[in-house]
C-alpha cells in the first residue's frame, strides 16, 4: 500500500489533501502541531500525530516506522501580510522546518516530495503570472516559499529527490480557520458578519484576486504523484477569474442575508492585482474544475454557519511593531 505523510493535515488545505489521498487508497499519516489547525479537521481514516517539524527525533521515528512513499508538505503559517512583522517566526516555520523535512526525504529515498508554495513568489510580476517568469517575492512569506522551491531543485540535482511544486492562490473553503484575523480574507469576512461587525478592508478594496475553491485545488495536489511527467516541475493552480475585494465582501454579505457594512483601513503594501495562468497545469493533469465564486462562497458559508463565529486572538510572537496595522494591534476581536 502507498504510504503518505501529510504535514499540516489538521489545517485547511492539508486536511483536504489528506482526504483526497485517502480516496486514492493511500495510507495517510498526518503530522500537525495544531498551531493553526484543529484535530477535528483530520479526516477519518488518517493516523494523526501531533508534533512539529522542529522535532528531528520525531521525524526520524516517523520515517523509520512508516517508510513513506510520498510527502505532501502543507505545514506553514501562511500570513503573507503579517510576515513582514514576524520575520524570524516566518523563516523558522516556513523555511527551516521545510529544510529538515527535505533532509529526511533524501535520507529515506522518498519517491516524490509535493510542496505547496504560493503565487506570493511572483511579487509584482506582470499578469497573468506564469511559471516561466522569474520570481520576485516582496514579502518574507514569499521569500521563504521561493527558498524552499530552490532548495528542492538543488535536492533533485544533488540527490535525485523528485518533487512537484504547486503555487496555489487565495484558496478558501470548508475547514479554513475563520478565527485567524491575519489571513484568509473570506474567512475573516464571514466571521465578522456572523459577529455582526463591520467588514474591514485594507485600502479602497479595488485590489483583485482570483479566489480559488478548495474542492478544485486539493484533488489535483493529491493525485499529482501519479503523473511522473509532472515530477520536478512547477504549477500554478487555482481559479482564473479575478474579483475585487469590495465585490467579494458584497457577495459574502448577500450569502448571509445581509448588506455589507464596510470599514476601510489604511492600505497595506501589497500587489494591487494578482492572478495566474493555468495552461501548464491543465496540460499535465487534464481539465481542472473551477467552481464559481458564488457557489464556492455558498458552500463555505453553509459550513461557517454550522461551526459558528470564532474568537480572534492576537498573534503573540510579533517581532516588529513599527508600521503594524492598527487593526492587528488589538488584543482580540
Amino acid at each position: 500500500m502507498t504510504t503518505s505523510l501529510v504535514t499540516g493535515g489538521a489545517g485547511f488545505i492539508g486536511s483536504h489533501v489528506a482526504k483526497n489521498c485517502l480516496r486514492l487508497g493511500h495510507h495517510v499519516i498526518v503530522l500537525d502541531d495544531l498551531s493553526g489547525g484543529f484535530q477535528i479537521n483530520v479526516p477519518d481514516g488518517a493516523a494523526f500525530v501531533q508534533g512539529s517539524l522542529e522535532d528531528e527525533e520525531l521525524l526520524d521515528d516517523l520515517f523509520k516506522r512508516y517508510r513513506f512513499d510520498y510527502i505532501y508538505h502543507l505545514a506553514a503559517y501562511a500570513a503573507e501580510g503579517l510576515s513582514h512583522f514576524i520575520r524570524c517566526y516566518n523563516y523558522n516555520t516556513n523555511l527551516i522546518g521545510s529544510a529538515k523535512l527535505i533532509n529526511k526525504a533524501i535520507e529515506h529515498h522518498v519517491k516524490c516530495f509535493v510542496f505547496t508554495s504560493s503565487i506570493a513568489v511572483y511579487g509584482r510580476n506582470q499578469l497573468p503570472m506564469r511559471e516561466d517568469m522569474t520570481p520576485m517575492p516582496e514579502d518574507p512569506y514569499g521569500i521563504a516559499k521561493y527558498a524552499v522551491e530552490l532548495d528542492l531543485n538543488s535536492a533533485n540535482l544533488i540527490f535525485g529527490l523528485n518533487s512537484i511544486i504547486f503555487r496555489p492562490h487565495n484558496v478558501y473553503g470548508e475547514n479554513q480557520n475563520i478565527g485567524d484575523k491575519y489571513r484568509n480574507v473570506i474567512g475573516i469576512f464571514m466571521n465578522q458578519i456572523m459577529k455582526k461587525e463591520e467588514i474591514t478592508i485594507f485600502g479602497d478594496g479595488e485590489q483583485t484576486r482570483a479566489f480559488s475553491y478548495i474542492g478544485d485545488v486539493a484533488p489535483i495536489i493529491a493525485k499529482s504523484v501519479n503523473f511522473p511527467a509532472a515530477y520536478n516541475k512547477t504549477f500554478n493552480i487555482g481559479a482564473s477569474k479575478p474579483y475585487s475585494v469590495n465585490c467579494l465582501a458584497h457577495l459574502i454579505a448577500q450569502e448571509f442575508g445581509t448588506i455589507a457594512s464596510i470599514r476601510h483601513e489604511k492600505p497595506r503594501i501589497e500587489a494591487q492585482h494578482a492572478f495566474s495562468d493555468h495552461v501548464k497545469a491543465k496540460s499535465y493533469f487534464g481539465e481542472i474544475g473551477e467552481t464559481s465564486i458564488q457557489e464556492g462562497i455558498r458552500l463555505m458559508a453553509n459550513w461557517a454557519k454550522s461551526v459558528g463565529a470564532k474568537s480572534s486572538k492576537k498573534f503573540k510572537k510579533i517581532e516588529v511593531m513599527e508600521n503594524l496595522p492598527e487593526i492587528w494591534q488589538t488584543a482580540s476581536d
